[in-house]
Order: C-alpha cells, then sequence, then structure tokens
C-alpha cells in the first residue's frame, strides 16, 4: 500500500514538473520592509479613538473630500453605513466605521472600518471582530479595474498607488491564490511571500495547494512563482516540488501542449495517451491533435475541431486514425495488425443565416472494425450495441414567391456486422408543391366549384447509388459500377365531400423512370440457376399509372355505465371508430406492349418439368419496375380509440378525459383482379398507457394456407385454400410484438401525491403522473453526472417541521420490455410455421445515498440468448474540490473497471491518479 502511494506522489510531482516549464520573475520584499509594515499595522492607534468624545461631522454621510494639495488627481469620496469622524486636530484623519467605502477614480474600497489619512493620502482598512463568534466580519474588499481582491488589511497609497496587504485573496482563472503577506505595485500586480495556489474555495483551510515561497501575480495575464511544493491536507509534501513555475491566467483561450495520460495493457503494454497540442488559432475556430502510443508499436492520432460564426453556422469535425498490433510478430498465427479509421462531421446551420436555403452534415463513418478495436476505459454501451451507421450531408434551397424546392443530399450507411456499405451520391430532387391551376384568385364569397378543389405536384429526383462490401468499394468504377437513374412522380386528387359525413378523394398517379441500361437473363445449367447474361447500355424509359379513389369518416358512440353497479364516478365511456376505404387500379404492365417484360424457358430438374420464367428487364434497378398483372385493390381500414370521462377530484362541478385505449387499428386488402389469393394479410397495431407504462402492441395474420414446396424442402408457400378450411382455424398468426416502458422516481412520486392532495401547480396538471422521456443509459448516467457537478458544493441539509434533518434518497428508475415472435420452422403436417421467441429487458437507474454519494447503473437480458446484456455501474463522491469516481462492467465481453481520483478544475485536470483495465485483456474480447 506504502509502495503503491509513493508511485502515486512521483506520478502527481511529474505532473506538476511540466505544468509549469517556464522561469520564474518575481520581485521580492526585503525581510526588513516587511517587519516593518506588520509593525505599522500592529502599532496601529485607531482603536485607541474615543468615538464618543470626538466631534461628529453633521454636514452628511457621504462626503466628498477636495484633494487640492495632497498629490492625487480626483476627489475622493467616502461614505459609512454607522458614523464618520474627523479629527480636529490638524492632521486631516477620517475614520468611517460600517459598512464603510472609498472611492478614488476607479478603485472602491470597501471595509467595516476604513482609515482615511487625507494629508499623506494613505488608508488603512481592516474587518470587525464579533464579539460573540469572535470571527472578523466586513473584511476589506479593494476593487480596481483589474478586478475584486479581499483581504484582513491594506494599506494603500492613492499617490503612489501602492499597497501592503495582508492576507489578500485573488481568483485567477479557475484558482485562487492566497498570501499572507502581499505587496501591490502601481501597474496592479502582486509580490507574495509564502502564499499558496488552488482551485479550493475554501481560502482559510483548503484541501490542497500549492504553496508559493515567493511569486508574483500579473492579474489576468499570468502568476510566476519560484519554489513551490504541494501540501495535501495540512501534510506538506516537500519530495513533490518544482523549482519555479509559469501560470497563464488570461481571459481568452490560448494554445497548449496536451499532456497524456499512462496506462498498462497486457496486450498491448504500456502507453501514453490522448497527449498532443491545442491550437486556439482564432474566435472562430480550434484545432487539437492528440495521439496514443504503446509499447507494442501499436499507435493512434486524432484531430478534433470546433468552429462558430455567430449567426451563420457552427460544428465540429473529428477525424481519427489507429493501428492495432496484437501478439508477437515472430509467431505468424498469432500476430494481427489492424488500421482503422472514423470521420465525424457535425454541421449546423443558424435559422437566421438565410430564410431560403440550409446547409447541414451529420456524418459518422468508420471501418467496420473500428469501435472494436477503439475501446476507451469507459466502454459506451450504446456504441457496443449500435451495428449500423449513417451519416448525410444535406443542401436545400426555397425558391420564394414560387412553388418550387431543390435538395442535394450525400448520403451514406454502413453494417459494422457484415462490412456492407451504402453510398449515395449525390441524390437531387426538384419539387413542386401542390398547386391548384382551376382555383378562381378573383371569385367573390366562399363557396368554391368541385373543379377549384383540383391539385397536382410534382416530384422529381435523380441519384447514383451502390451498394458493396467495404474491401470492394474501392475496386468500383464510377458510374459504372452504380445503379443510377431519374424519376418523375405527379399526383393529381380532387378532394369532395359527400353526403355531409363523407370526404370522398380521387386521385391519379403517373410514374416515369430514366434508365441507362437493361438486362436479360438466362438459365444456368451448371449451377442450376437463373443468372444475368447481358447488359444492354442506352436511354430507357419507363413508365407506369394507376387510379383511384379514397373515402373516410368517423362514428361516434357513447355509453353511460349503470350507476347501481358503477356509481357516479363515471360520467361516459366514448368509442370512435375511423373506418376508410380505398380502391386502386393499375394495368399489367407485363404486357409485351409495354416491353418492360421477358421470359425464357428451362427444365428444372429438382421439379421434373419446364418451367417458364418470366423477368423485368429492369429487375434491380434504382427505382424499381412497373408491376406485374392487372391489379384491382381495395383497401380496407378501421381505427379505434376509447376514452371515459370521469369527476374531477379536485373539481367537484369538473371532469377530466381518461384515454382507456389510445388506438386500435386493423387493416388489410383485396385484389379483385387477380386469379388467386385476392386478401391480403390482416395488420394490426394498438397503443395503450396503464399507470403511466406505454405500451404499445401489433400482429399480423393470414387467411390462406401453407404448403411446402417440394417435400423435404423446409419452404412453404401461401396456397389458395383457407386456413380455417384446412385446420379449422379462423386466422394463421404470422408475426407479434409488444413493447412498454415506464419511468419513476423520486421527484415523479412526490409530485404525484402532491397532485392527488391537490397541492400540485397547473403545470403538473398537464404532465403525466409517472411519464418520462427514455435516455440512452450512458446518456443518463452521464446527465446524472452533470447534475451531481453543478450541485457541488450547493447541497445544505433539509430539516422538518420539527427541527430534524429529513433523510432523503432521490431515485429514478426506468425499465423497459420487448417481446418479439416470428416464424421458425415450417410443420408440414400442421400446414404452419412453429413460432420462435425473442424478448429482453433493459433496466437504467441512479439513487443518492447522500448528497455526496451517487450510484448510476444500467444493465438489461437477453432472454433468447439467456445471457445479460451490457452492464454498466458508475459510483461517484463528491470530495468538494476533488472528485472520486469508480466505473465498471462486471460482465459480458468489455468487462473492464476505471477508478479515478481527480481535482474538478479542468486548469489542473492533469492531478489525478487513475487506475484502471482494459477490455482488450479479456480471454474472450477476440
Amino acid at each position: 500500500m506504502k509502495k503503491n502511494t509513493i508511485h502515486s506522489i512521483i506520478f502527481i510531482a511529474s505532473y506538476l514538473l511540466c505544468c509549469f516549464p517556464h522561469n520564474l520573475v518575481a520581485q521580492e520584499l526585503p525581510p526588513d520592509s516587511l517587519s516593518t509594515v506588520i509593525n505599522e499595522i500592529d502599532s496601529t492607534v485607531i482603536s485607541q479613538i474615543d468615538s464618543l468624545n470626538t466631534p461628529v461631522d453633521t454636514t452628511g454621510i457621504d462626503t466628498p473630500q477636495e484633494s487640492n494639495g495632497l498629490g492625487i488627481d480626483a476627489e475622493v469620496e467616502y461614505t459609512a453605513k454607522d458614523s464618520i469622524i474627523m479629527t480636529m486636530d490638524g492632521s486631516k484623519k477620517v475614520y468611517l466605521y460600517g459598512d464603510a467605502e472609498v472611492k478614488y477614480l476607479d478603485i472602491t474600497l470597501t471595509a467595516a472600518f476604513i482609515e482615511l489619512d487625507l494629508d499623506s493620502s494613505l488608508t488603512y482598512a481592516k474587518g470587525i471582530e464579533n464579539d460573540s463568534t469572535g470571527i472578523a466580519e466586513g473584511l476589506p474588499v479593494f476593487t480596481d479595474k483589474s478586478g475584486s481582491y479581499e483581504m484582513r488589511t491594506i494599506k494603500y497609497n492613492f499617490n503612489t498607488e501602492k499597497a501592503i496587504i495582508e492576507h489578500v485573496v485573488t481568483e485567477q482563472g479557475e484558482g485562487y491564490i492566497v498570501s499572507d503577506v502581499a505587496k501591490k505595485a502601481p501597474d496592479n500586480s502582486f509580490c507574495i511571500k509564502d502564499g499558496h495556489y488552488s482551485t479550493c474555495d475554501n481560502h482559510d483551510h483548503p484541501h490542497f495547494y500549492l504553496n508559493l515561497t515567493k511569486a508574483k501575480v500579473i492579474p489576468g495575464k499570468k502568476t510566476i512563482t519560484g519554489p513551490a511544493y504541494i501540501v495535501i491536507e495540512d501534510v506538506p509534501l516537500y519530495p513533490i516540488g518544482i523549482p519555479f513555475g509559469f501560470v497563464p491566467t488570461t481571459s481568452s483561450y490560448s494554445s497548449g501542449v496536451i499532456f497524456p495520460s499512462y496506462g498498462e495493457e497486457s496486450t498491448r503494454g504500456i502507453f501514453l495517451r490522448d497527449g498532443g497540442y491545442y491550437w486556439a488559432a482564432n474566435d472562430y475556430f480550434d484545432l487539437a491533435v492528440t495521439g496514443d502510443i504503446y509499447a507494442n508499436t501499436s499507435w493512434a492520432v486524432r484531430a478534433a475541431s470546433k468552429y462558430k460564426n455567430r449567426y451563420k453556422y457552427g460544428g465540429n469535425f473529428n477525424l481519427q486514425y489507429i493501428e492495432n498490433v496484437t501478439g508477437e510478430k515472430d509467431i505468424p498465427e498469432t500476430y494481427l495488425k489492424t488500421k482503422d479509421f472514423s470521420i465525424t462531421w457535425s454541421h449546423r446551420q443558424d435559422a437566421k443565416a438565410n430564410p431560403y436555403q440550409t446547409f447541414s452534415a451529420s456524418v459518422n463513418y468508420s471501418t467496420s472494425s473500428f469501435d472494436q478495436n477503439n475501446v476507451n476505459s469507459i466502454v459506451d454501451p450504446n456504441r457496443v450495441a449500435t451495428n449500423t451507421k449513417r451519416s448525410s450531408i444535406s443542401y436545400s434551397r426555397r425558391f420564394p414567391s414560387t412553388p418550387f424546392n431543390f435538395s442535394a443530399n450525400l448520403l451514406a450507411s454502413q453494417n459494422s456486422r457484415d462490412t456492407t456499405v451504402n453510398f449515395t451520391a449525390p441524390d437531387l430532387t426538384l419539387t413542386m408543391n401542390r398547386v391548384f391551376p382551376f382555383k378562381n384568385k378573383n371569385k367573390v364569397g366562399s363557396k368554391e366549384a368541385w373543379y377549384e378543389k383540383l391539385s397536382l405536384s410534382y416530384t422529381g429526383n435523380t441519384k447514383n447509388y451502390i451498394n458493396t462490401k467495404e474491401y470492394e468499394l474501392s475496386d468500383k468504377n464510377f458510374p459504372q459500377d452504380w445503379e443510377n437513374g431519374v424519376k418523375h412522380t405527379i399526383p393529381v386528387s380532387l378532394n369532395l365531400k359527400l353526403l355531409k359525413y363523407f370526404t370522398v378523394t380521387p386521385s391519379f398517379n403517373y410514374t416515369e423512370r430514366w434508365y441507362s441500361k437493361s438486362t436479360t437473363q438466362q438459365y444456368d445449367e451448371e449451377s442450376n440457376t437463373v443468372v444475368l447474361s447481358d447488359t444492354t447500355n442506352g436511354f430507357n424509359r419507363v413508365w407506369d399509372y394507376n387510379f383511384g379513389a379514397s373515402t373516410s369518416t368517423k362514428v361516434y358512440s357513447f355509453y353511460r355505465p349503470w350507476r347501481k353497479v358503477f356509481g357516479d364516478k363515471v360520467d361516459a365511456i366514448r368509442h370512435v371508430m375511423t373506418p376508410s376505404a380505398s380502391v386502386t387500379f393499375r394495368p399489367d404492365f407485363a404486357d409485351p406492349k409495354y416491353g418492360y417484360y421477358d421470359y425464357f424457358e428451362y427444365y428444372d430438374r429438382d421439379r421434373d418439368e419446364i418451367v417458364a420464367h418470366e423477368y423485368s428487364r429492369y429487375e434491380g434497378s434504382l427505382y424499381g419496375t412497373p408491376g406485374k398483372g392487372k391489379s384491382g385493390s381495395l383497401g380496407l381500414s378501421l381505427g379505434n380509440t376509447l376514452e371515459m370521462k370521469v369527476k374531477s377530484d379536485r373539481d367537484s362541478t369538473g371532469f377530466k378525459k381518461i384515454k382507456i385505449l389510445e388506438g386500435l387499428n386493423f387493416s388489410t386488402s383485396h385484389n379483385f383482379l387477380a386469379d388467386s389469393l385476392k386478401w391480403g394479410a390482416i395488420n394490426m397495431n394498438g397503443r395503450t398507457k396503464i399507470a403511466g407504462t406505454n405500451i404499445n402492441f401489433g400482429a399480423v395474420f393470414d387467411g390462406y394456407a401453407l404448403e411446402e414446396t417440394y417435400e423435404g424442402s423446409g419452404q412453404a408457400v401461401r396456397v389458395n385454400k383457407s386456413y380455417f378450411a384446412e385446420t379449422g382455424k379462423p386466422l394463421r398468426l404470422e408475426s407479434a410484438n409488444l413493447n412498454f416502458g415506464v419511468s419513476i422516481g423520486s421527484d415523479k412520486i412526490k409530485k404525484w401525491r402532491e397532485k392527488r392532495q391537490g397541492r400540485g401547480s397547473s403545470e403538473d396538471d398537464n404532465e403525466d403522473e409517472l411519464e418520462d422521456d427514455f435516455l440512452d443509459p450512458l446518456d443518463r448516467i452521464d446527465r446524472i453526472e452533470d447534475e451531481f457537478a453543478n450541485t457541488r458544493g450547493t447541497q445544505e441539509t433539509s430539516l422538518d417541521d420539527d427541527g430534524y434533518t429529513q433523510f432523503q434518497i432521490p431515485w429514478n428508475l426506468s425499465l423497459s420490455y420487448s417481446f418479439r415472435l416470428v416464424n421458425d420452422t415450417f410443420d408440414p403436417v400442421a400446414k404452419t410455421f412453429s413460432h420462435k421467441v425473442t424478448s429482453d429487458i433493459n433496466v437504467n437507474g441512479d439513487f443518492s445515498l447522500t448528497p455526496k454519494w451517487k450510484f448510476s447503473f444500467t444493465t438489461g437480458y437477453n432472454f433468447d440468448l439467456k445471457e445479460i446484456a451490457h452492464t454498466n455501474l458508475r459510483i461517484s463522491r463528491d470530495l468538494h474540490c476533488w472528485g472520486m469516481s469508480f466505473n465498471v462492467v462486471p460482465v459480458g465481453r468489455y468487462k473492464s473497471y476505471f477508478f479515478s481520483i481527480r481535482v474538478n478544475s479542468s486548469l489542473l485536470q492533469d492531478l489525478k491518479l487513475e487506475k484502471r483495465s482494459s477490455p482488450r485483456d479479456n480471454p474472450g474480447y477476440y
């Protein structure tokens, strides 16, 4: 234990030595002058003046004093709350008692007592000791253009602008400099002896400080010190000292070295991590370049920049490159070297910059193995669980006084699990908002003719797209190996009212596609599959259309519960049904006259028959191909909501609505022109809320039976037979899902109780009792940490009505559950699929045993895999000016821990002690 402590002390000393790299330039008071000053302060006769026997100035409490002949440039103004006493013996001294204040030019001095010598231009100020507590109150505060300083006593010369100060406290940046004796020079600099520098705001007894044997402080610019050493809890650590130091304290940010952290891993050896240089370029952008280096030659480099032009735009850019080496180079079967990179870019345009055009970017692109090889000390569960990344760069332009808009996008997505990448470059869209070409602009009255309601719009889109593997991307040629094309869409609709309660909307939709190539297919006997045989380049115009009509209405029904059974609490229950129907027709675009489809015949050995294979010449094209076969489709849907009107507990004459069922929807379709399988699947979904728990559910049913494609294949297709006729069951379940989540906490329950007792505010009435937005697990932990940091030093003990300390444990708990049922394997006897259930539960929360202890966690369980999901536990302790945290991942691939105790101030961020383990050291990581 002692050995570890010594190592920690040496580590802190090394960092402090690096943090003060410049020579000392300081002015030191001669010992004789210091003793003279102290003797002058101690021998003051101010306290001997009897205020009762001294004539009092009755002309006013606020007295400006002329400065003629005193050697100063302006009048001195002085005030006091208690009394002002002036000597009459020609010494020209003024004694101010009680909240005294003296002003001269831009200098202000306040204290409980001030002695002003108008003859010598000297002033002396100090606090007055409280008789009951023995603590001095009303300590002097000296304020000038360089800042404000608190002290115990001060003797100041208005003419020379020099001062001798006892126990001065000055704030420089995020730190404080305290000195028992200091000398102020005319340039507002301070020369101090035996002072200390600390970020702790307990000036009389700081928890730690850097003892300065001698130093010079230039406020707002820098502090230069001679020999100094660390003192922690009044224990001087003389071995941890520095011969000299330089601390910049400029108000604006500046460039500087970023010192690395050190550690050790079993696989990559000792390391220096996150060291580099920060460049404060100007007020608009900065740049930080950092890197890592490991003993086994692994290394990484990062560049991060933030930029902002106020009222115009802002953003940040990050570039990372890492090379990881594992194993031994002399043992080829264990040696592995990986190269990964990552680019993230976020750009936001201010809404006031340009009302007609916007530019934004959200780029998150990396190699598929980057997240695995870039494991930090604290593992991000969101990053671990993310397999897909998406990036976009967008520009949009709105043309004023016209219905036209234009947008341009660059899109990318990648799947780290199978290394698939998708790129769209570019994606250009021109849209025309809905217009009413027949509307009379000069009509009289509000009534419109039916043809005036006819509307149309236009959307034109062109793009290049590729879907490939990450390692094959560099071999693809642009634009030959990319899918590309142009698509035009023109919808026309008419909105009509029918029989007062129905809304009928006839519509016509025209779509045209332009492709630069078409394909032909043939049968390959060797592989026994259909393959692509030829690609023909050239302009191809592919169009189709459909038309239809839709209608909808609402049906209301009310139910009043039987009073003898339900009482008079429930006033009524309302059921709202929203039925809708739509009819669409589409011709058969597989007709040879359109030229979109072709066919060939081949012998299928598995089925032992001649098969006619029909295919589209534009199969797999960017915008698809016109549909095959006539379609006369009827779409049916029914929406339901259920609400209850009950008497309010707070208002005897008022009512409130409670939603029993927020939604229960059914939908299906029927194709009149199909020769078989005319009915589509039945979709059901719903949502409700019970005791603040949001519940969502859904299912898909089918009325047709299934048959195996051929014996032993394990695959099935729908056949034109009723499932009820085959099995006696009305419908076949295809899939189902259920998920719910709830978030509760001490504050939620407190508000709920106050609301029930009629003590809640009106704002609480609009909030759900136990509802909360679900946060990502690590975001929740970070939020708790931020709230914890913001309350450091502000926690006060709360008392109840009897004067006893209230024992409270603030807590929050969130739980979410997900259930999915999907088809698994086909059972030819039961003529249905067996079902596979996948479900998981996630829990995260936090609580505080005391105002200074915070505990937070996130975990989960996957019932399908029967394993614990990524679990993260964090404990934090507020140590006033220090902070302690312990983060642990107890199980799984990323099992690790990270312990840290450090100074809270970012200025001394390298004054810390860290212990950690790396997930890479786990046997099951790779």
